[in-house]
This record gives structure tokens, sequence and C-alpha cells, in this order.
């Protein structure tokens, strides 16, 4: 059984011997060890701004995007060996497999092309040019320029690709280098990614380590040039918000955490919309996809009273065909809990839920002698504000039908109970209602989804986090944003004000003229 290492200082490590063994979690089989500790927290913390720095600032922004273009074609290319990984040690089947690393290598692809439109500079311009004095001559710019620092990259288990990817790409385009650490659970297939990535010999040295381990120690090496970027619970990531180094030193932190999305179903629409198959396929993509563990997964479904009974059937019955089983063969459309822990604490949460609500099918019994298997599991509330229902999230295949009365209203404030959620969706052809509830709730979702019988045959679901669009949402979902086009650099740059002559500033520092 091999020992999983990590690419620090210019060096595979192997770590201390205190180890956490990895499992496919289908069959419970043994499959790697990952090292818990036994590396230099403060020669990473130097190698990163010492070498990779360096390198990374000497190069211009397309030059950057050239390494990202590199990247998505390395990992591409050994697609097929990365999708027997995932399926090994992630229990996702070839579709989930595929998901996420074509996620990761779409998303280091388009911010390679956005990059190659951004000049031969390794600046960005802020907005137009302001004049500040009487005439032009006394002229005002925002620049973006890189900070001095390092990116630590705490990444969840569910998307070893994907996260990795989407953080790594924004970083090194904005010319920062980056530590990354898996999510141990699935760790196998980051750390196959990271070795492709060093053999490749694509980024330059300093500007890609790879933590196969704790990262507790190299929090406490982060200064005020340095970033945090974490993707996780939001325990964990209020831990880090509440360590004394981070807040002493004023380290810039982005957490994507828990959230308790919402699908909402406008009264306006009966199954013989096309909207309301839309919201049934999603659905079942959501509670199947990953096994329900997707923090952009549907956990609130709000469908009005009317339509309660012959909603949930349409959805138990498609649920119903979906078969479950070892992802490795073929046929199986939605394989185990990613680990023990997790199968553990989502049968907890099934059972603790059940308490305000009758389930409609599935539950909490496992469905196989070995491997952490569950059925999609469906609940109706008898109490739509019940407390836990908008405040305990079970991240698996898991959702709870909120009957309401139909109100644009009623229905945002369902919604803003779950106190801030990175994607809700509204399901609704009616305008003026969408209206209302987009309004009625914008203010606590990162991003809103809305569907309808115009976009039915090409729209992709809500849980699909594109680059182009911000990924993060308020409060509970951990205050955080990222991608988003180049809003994603801004966790690694500083904005800065230029004021002068407007002739020198205008020139050196204002907005490309683009190619028409």
């Amino acid at each position: 059984m091999k020992t999983l290492s990590s690419y620090v200082c210019g060096t595979w490590q192997k770590g201390s011997d205190e180890t956490q063994t990895l499992f496919n979690p289908a069959t419970e089989e043994e499959l790697a060890l990952c090292p818990r500790a036994g590396f230099e927290a403060a020669s990473i913390a130097e190698h990163a701004r010492e070498r990779g720095q360096a390198a990374l600032r000497a190069m211009s922004l397309v030059e950057r995007a050239s390494l990202l273009k590199q990247l998505s074609v390395a990992i591409h290319e050994a697609r097929e060996e990365l999708i027997d990984i995932a399926v090994a040690n992630g229990g996702n089947t070839r579709g989930d497999a595929k998901f996420d690393l074509d996620g990761a290598t779409g998303t280091l692809s388009y911010y390679a092309s956005l990059g190659k439109k951004l000049g031969d500079r390794d600046f960005l311009t802020d907005g137009e040019g302001i004049q500040l004095g009487r005439t032009p001559r006394f002229w005002g710019q925002h620049i973006w320029t890189p900070r001095q620092g390092f990116a630590l990259h705490i990444n969840a288990f569910n998307f070893p690709a994907w996260g990795m990817a989407e953080k790594l790409a924004c970083a090194i385009l904005a010319g920062i280098p980056v530590v990354t650490k898996p999510g141990t659970a699935s760790a196998l297939l980051a750390w196959r990614i990271a070795e492709i990535i060093v053999e490749k010999s694509i980024l330059p040295e300093g500007a890609f380590q790879f933590l196969c381990g704790s990262a507790r120690e190299l929090l406490r090496e982060l200064g005020p040039q340095d970033a945090v970027a974490f993707t996780g619970s939001s325990m964990t990531g209020a831990s880090i918000r509440g360590q004394s180094e981070i807040q002493g030193n004023h380290v810039r932190l982005n957490v994507e955490a828990d959230s308790l999305n919402a699908a909402i179903l406008g009264p306006d629409l009966d199954s013989d919309a096309d909207a309301f198959g839309l919201m049934v396929r999603n659905l079942v993509i959501d509670l199947t996809q990953k096994a329900g563990q997707k923090c952009t997964a549907v956990r609130r479904i709000l469908v009005p009273e009317a339509l309660v009974d012959d909603f949930a059937e349409f959805l138990i019955s498609e649920l119903a065909v979906i078969k479950i089983g070892n992802p490795a063969e073929k046929t199986n459309r939605m394989g185990p809990l990613a680990s023990a822990a997790q199968f553990k604490d989502v049968r907890q949460g099934i059972d603790a839920l059940a308490e305000f609500g009758e389930i409609l099918c599935g539950g909490s019994d496992p469905i196989a002698d070995r491997g952490y298997f569950l059925a999609p599991t469906l609940m109706r509330a008898r109490d739509i504000r019940a407390e836990a229902i908008h405040r305990d999230e079970v991240f698996g295949p898991v959702a709870t039908i909120l009957p309401y009365s139909g109100s644009a209203a009623e229905a945002a404030e369902l919604v803003n109970l779950g106190g801030g959620g990175l994607v809700s969706s509204i399901y609704s052809n009616d305008r003026p209602w969408t209206e209302k509830a987009v309004l009625g709730m914008a203010a606590t979702q990162g991003r809103i989804w809305i569907g309808s019988d115009k976009v039915a045959g090409e729209i992709l679901p809500p849980g699909a986090v594109l680059p182009q669009t911000v990924h993060g949402g308020p409060g509970r979902a951990g205050a955080g944003e990222e991608l988003g086009g180049l809003r994603g650099l801004e966790l690694y740059m500083q904005r800065t004000a230029l004021q002068g002559f407007q002739g020198l500033i205008a020139r050196s520092f204002g907005a490309l003229e683009q190619d028409d």
C-alpha cells in the first residue's frame, strides 16, 4: 500500500509516521496512507515567498495564462487514469468523476483564455480613469498588482480536482504562488494531479507546493501579504477565522462553507410545464451526483401546498429508477458516501431531521452490507419554519420539501431563514412573481439561478459552478467570493489608487485598447 507524499521546498517528502488510511468507500478496501504532519512550515512559506513569488512576478499576465493552458492540457491528457482514481477513492461514478475533472480543466482553460487578453503587463486596470482637478491634467486611476506573499488553499474532499484547480487558476494568473492542501478522504486524486503538475515542470519552482497533511502549522506562518482560501465546514472555517495569527497579521481569508440551498417552484407551474420537469431533473442530479455531497446541492425544496403531492410523486418516481452501487460498475448511477465519517454523519443527520418531517423515500438505513451506501432521502416538513430545517445541513443525498402558500414574499422569507447560501434556484414563468422573489432573497444568496420554459432545453443546472460568475455567499455560506472572471484574482492582488499627471498615468497604467 502506497504512502502519499508532499511536494514542498522543491522535493517530494513523506512526512511523519503518523498517517490516516484512505479507503475505497464502495468496498472499504484500504488504498493508501496519508501523513498527518512532519513538514517544516516555516521553510514551506519561505520557499513560496522567495522562489515562487520572484518567478511569477517576472512573468506577464499573458505568460501566466499560458501556464494555465498547459496545466489544463496535462490534466486532460491523464483523464482516464484520473477517472479510475476518482471512482476508487472518491466513490464517484464515471459521470461524477468527469464532472469534477472537466470542471477543473475547463476552469483552467477559461482563465487561460481570459489572461491572454490582459496584455504584456503584470497589473490590472480597475475601471476608467478619473479627472480629479479643474482640468484633466490631475488624473486618478485604480490598478491591481500582485501581493508579495503566497496563497494557502485548503480544499474539501468532494471535488479534489475542481476545487484545487479553480483556486490555483486565479492565484497563478494573479502572480501568487500556491500551497494547496487536499481534503484527506479523497486525497489520492489530488495527489496524482500534483504529481502530473510536478512531472511536467509547467510551473516555476516555488509557484506550486502540495501539502498532504495538516495545514495547522502553516497557518501560523502567514503574514499580511498572504491569503487563505478555504472550502469546508463552517465550524472549521470559523476556527481558521478566529486564529490569532490570521487576525493579528490581517491575513486575507476567503471562506466557502455550509449552505442550505433552496429550490422554489412558482405557483404558476404545473406538471405540464417544461420548467416543472426541469426542476425535477435538477433535483435528481443534486440528490444523486456525488451522493449529494456538493456545496451547491439543494437541501430545501419549496413547493406550493396545492402542488406538493404531484411534485413529490414525480420526484420520487425519478429517484426510484436510479441504480445505486459500486461506481466501478458502469450501470450504477449513484455511488457511496465518501468516507465512514461522512456515512455516520449523514445517517445521524437524517435521523435528526426526521423529528421535524415525514420521510417520503430513503432513510438512514444502509442499503448494502459493505461500503457507505444510502438511498436518496426525501422528507416533507411538518413545520416549514422549524429551526433545524433551516440550520442543520445534512451533507449527503438528503432534501426536505417545504409546502408554502405560493407567495413570493413567503418563499423569500423561508429561503432567508437559511442564514446565507451559495445558490438558490427559482422555477417560474411569471416575471413579476420572479422579480419579487429575487429581490426578496438576493441579499442572502451568492447566486440566484432562474429556470423557466424559455431556457429549459439549454440552461446548465444550478449546481454547475461557472468561472464567469461568482461562487460564494454571505452569512453561514462563509461570506466569501471566488471566481467571477477577473473578480477571482482580487483576493491575491492589491488595489491602489494612482494620482498624478494624466499623461503619465493614462499612458502607463490606463486600460489597454482592445482590438475590434
